[in-house]
């Protein structure tokens, strides 16, 4: 056949290279592969945060008490001589807080003083009481010097205490505030309201007479009073004895120091004058006396810091989960709690 033949055929259709059809599937099979990568890694990533927020929630006591944080203040930063300022701030509540803080300067060889900075109304006579044994403590190997801020009442004094006999060594800004030396039980009656208003009555069934005492929808009789009163007084005593440790003038006239304790705020001139602090000065004072009594040329040649609380994972995660909604309802239980537990304290409210 020869070239005539096929001139009635039309010429073959063009078709794309065969690379473009295999193309598609091959990117397809990357992105593929990738995403699954991924997806593993942010799952790897998932169940390891998870173990280990499970296992600081599960091993909490397994935590190492020294989370601490030198901040410098003041000073020389390369020296190695140290004095530590440990700060009381707020109300006091169980005292753990700031133990920390105290077995830090206790187990630093470094740390030469430590000055107790209080800016406090006071708190819970457990509290307060915990945060001074542990400070007597540390003064048996340690000079200790304490500066009070804006206030240093009640609870706030009763640590201040922590310097013993030793002269010189309680300061008070001049504008600061001091004393409230006393203890109270807040307690509400709620009765009223409940009872002949609400029609609400309390019927506890109780092991003794004495055991439902206290609480806020039934009355206080006299002779639970008395009881509440005993258990302020004993408390009252060791308050007035923690101070006459701390200042010997109160243990040779006592009459002095029943005399002031009736939980009256005092002014710094005022504290001064009653003997209640030493001196009127500022942080830097107390900084100041601290080395004269670790035996430093000056504050200069010596490293302050100041100590913080450094937050441990688990304590970063549960901020951020309570961040995110606030609990009304345990804000709430803990305002009931109060009220129907009635608790002593070293605090000065106004």
């Amino acid at each position: 056949m020869n070239a005539e033949f096929y001139s009635d055929v039309p010429p073959m259709q063009t078709y794309p290279p065969f690379s473009r059809f295999i193309l598609v599937p091959a990117k397809s099979g990357f992105w593929k592969t990738f995403l699954l990568i991924m997806l593993a890694i942010i799952l790897l990533f998932s169940l390891t945060c998870n173990l280990a927020f499970f296992g600081l929630l599960s091993d909490s006591y397994k935590e190492s008490t020294k989370n601490v944080q030198e901040k410098f203040y003041s000073g020389d930063e390369d020296s190695s001589r140290k004095i530590a300022i440990i700060s009381i701030t707020g109300a006091i509540d169980e005292g753990e807080d700031y133990k920390d803080f105290i077995d830090a300067a206790m187990d630093d060889k470094d740390v030469k003083a430590v000055v107790l900075r209080v800016d406090s109304p006071g708190g819970t006579v457990s509290g307060s009481d915990y945060i001074l044994n542990r400070l007597n403590k540390l003064r048996e190997k340690k000079p200790i010097v304490v500066s009070m801020g804006s206030m240093a009442c009640s609870g706030g004094y009763y640590v201040s205490m922590c310097v013993g006999d030793e002269k010189d060594s309680i300061f008070i800004e001049p504008t600061g505030w001091t004393g409230s030396i006393g203890v109270i039980i807040s307690r509400y009656d709620a009765s009223e309201l409940f009872n002949k208003k609400l029609g609400v009555f309390e019927d506890p069934i109780t092991s003794g007479p004495n055991k439902a005492m206290g609480s806020p929808l039934m009355p206080l009789t006299d002779e639970h009073r008395k009881i509440f009163q005993d258990l302020v007084d004993d408390s009252f005593i060791r308050f007035k004895d923690i101070i006459k440790n701390g200042r010997p003038r109160y243990a040779e006239n006592p009459k002095e120091l029943d005399d002031l304790a009736t939980g009256q705020v005092y002014s710094a001139n005022q504290a001064l004058e009653l003997g209640l602090v030493d001196k009127i000065g500022f942080l830097d004072d107390a900084v100041e006396r601290a080395c004269e009594m670790a035996h430093i040329s000056s504050p200069k040649s010596a490293r302050v810091v100041k100590y913080a609380k450094e937050a441990s994972l688990k304590e970063m995660l549960l901020s951020i989960q309570q961040s995110d909604k606030p609990n009304v309802v345990e804000d709430v239980k803990k305002v009931v709690n109060k009220a129907a537990s009635p608790k002593a304290y070293y605090l000065w409210q106004m």
